[in-house]
């Protein structure tokens, strides 16, 4: 009996341990899944209001290097990477460096006019400006491999204030909570879990406040006559 428990023990085990990714429908096409599946993950399909992917907390947005140049060229990306920048924790995956150079290539200068240093520039401005790091990976297999191990990383809860969705009241006291400075959704939750609503929250004594969550605790000091 004892060797049954276990064999069904570790065989339950791993099921609950398969790593589960979010991909957005229009990645339907994409190699990167079948990839994934290959790999072992759990790969649901969904809209996503942002990004391509979502593993541990993490939002990523992949781009090949063809739709690099043409989203950067028509301004789509720059509404990705603002959208982007609300996500505490975020990727741009630039695929297939390998297959195509991102600077000289038959797409960028001769077909949209983009010059080798607008896409230079362009890079810098994603780091620097929209603090979005940048993964350049080989080809699909390759990113699918660093979201395998993205996937072993420790899981981060999403914030509220990155999604489009509609918000119960509950939701929305911690969206604003999120607002402030160094409040993120865990301590968001905290305060309302002590306090029960944000006037409270702004009313109570910075000792108070200081007991629960410390230093951030300072965050408030000057949104009392706000509320």
């Amino acid at each position: 009996m004892k060797n049954i428990f276990d064999i069904f023990s570790k065989r339950a085990i791993k099921e609950k341990e398969k790593p589960k990714i979010l991909v957005d429908y229009r990645e339907k096409n994409s190699l990167v899944i079948s990839e994934l599946l290959s790999l072992g993950f759990d790969v649901e399909m969904r809209e996503l209001k942002i990004g391509d992917y979502i593993i541990n907390g993490v939002i990523i947005e992949r781009k090949t290097v063809q739709d690099f140049v043409f989203s950067m060229k028509s301004g789509r990306l720059v509404k990705q990477l603002s959208e982007l920048k609300q996500c505490e924790e975020r990727l741009l995956f630039i695929e297939g460096i390998d297959e195509q150079d991102l600077y000289q290539n038959d797409f960028s200068e001769e077909v949209v006019g983009m010059h080798p240093n607008s896409i230079r520039g362009f890079l810098l401005s994603i780091l620097l400006k929209y603090k979005v790091p940048i993964i350049f990976t080989k080809n699909y297999q390759d990113t699918a491999r660093f979201m395998s191990v993205l996937s072993r990383k420790k899981s981060k809860e999403l914030p509220l204030n990155m999604s489009k969705k509609t918000l119960n009241k509950k939701e929305r006291m911690q969206f604003i909570l999120e607002g402030f400075q160094s409040i993120g959704p865990k301590t968001a939750k905290k305060l309302l879990k002590k306090f029960k609503s944000i006037r409270n929250i702004i009313n109570a004594s910075q000792e108070e406040l200081k007991n629960e969550i410390g230093k951030k605790a300072e965050s408030f000091k000057l949104v009392e006559e706000e509320f």
